[in-house]
């Protein structure tokens, strides 16, 4: 496994492309972005050329989600909104050529019932792993704790799972954020080893908190070791808020490259 930079969350201090650069230094083996957007994707395929990084992932927009509205992908009546959000990802991955791009499912709208939002979900989760099939781009969906984002629609890997059957489509597969699980007090490697196989790509943040690994309580030689059981070969995503500046946060990637978890960059 490889170690990547989430740009949107580690060195916030720089412009956005200049973090790919910092993430390059500092030893990461990749990059990943929550919305890159604002920068013409021409300059940001640029900045990762320089750098010499590949860009793991992107998110198809969700404008509102932030700020406590429902976002896109699960809304009956914002289906246009959905379909403008999927070409404007679609147009930029084309030129960056991220590995995965993830479609946030957003909270429960007002006044929608929960299994028209599911089902609404699994429609247009279904769209976007079919456009991106012809770029070879592989499509996600993560869970996330109900007590930081309330309302929200896939909170437990059950939830991924029954996602995964609604769309019924080879080129979707669960995002595992271990932040977002232990949040919640669920177990992690009984987490991990339920979605054995369906495993796209995973994140991590340390908890309480969502801070740098070893500011929190969890367990990431288990988690690590339950990947590993899984079959999990692919990224591992730093997706957390430094306590301090990201370099000085940093003293747990070279631990985890001395036990052998991840590969050296």
């Amino acid at each position: 496994m490889k170690v990547v930079a989430n740009i949107s969350l580690l060195f916030t201090e720089l412009p956005l492309v200049q973090r790919i650069v910092a993430a390059a230094a500092a030893g990461f083996s990749a990059v990943e972005v929550q919305y890159p957007y604002e920068v013409p994707a021409i300059q940001f395929k640029e900045a990762l050329a320089a750098a010499g990084l590949p860009l793991v992932l992107l998110n198809i927009a969700a404008p509102d989600l932030a700020s406590g509205g429902p976002g896109l992908a699960a809304v009956p009546a914002r289906q246009v909104e959905f379909e403008h959000a999927l070409q404007e990802s679609l147009t930029y991955a084309a030129m960056v050529r991220p590995q995965f791009v993830n479609v946030l499912p957003g909270r429960l709208a007002e006044g929608v019932s929960r299994e028209d939002a599911l089902a609404t979900l699994a429609a247009n989760v279904r769209r976007a792993a079919e456009a991106f099939s012809r770029l070879g781009i592989k499509v996600l969906s993560e869970a996330i704790n109900p007590l930081d984002m309330p309302g929200f629609l896939i909170n437990t890997p059950a939830h991924l799972l029954a996602l995964i059957e609604a769309v019924a489509h080879p080129n979707f597969a669960a995002q595992l954020d271990l932040y977002h699980m232990a949040r919640q007090g669920l177990d992690l490697p009984t987490a991990i080893a339920s979605l054995a196989g369906k495993i796209g790509h995973v994140q991590f943040a340390d908890c309480p908190g969502r801070n740098e690994p070893g500011s929190g309580s969890v367990d990431f030689a288990g988690a690590v070791q339950a990947l590993e059981r899984a079959g999990y070969s692919g990224w591992l995503a730093a997706e957390y808020r430094p306590s301090a500046s990201t370099q000085a946060s940093l003293g747990w990637l070279a631990e985890w490259r001395e036990r052998g978890w991840v590969s050296p960059q």
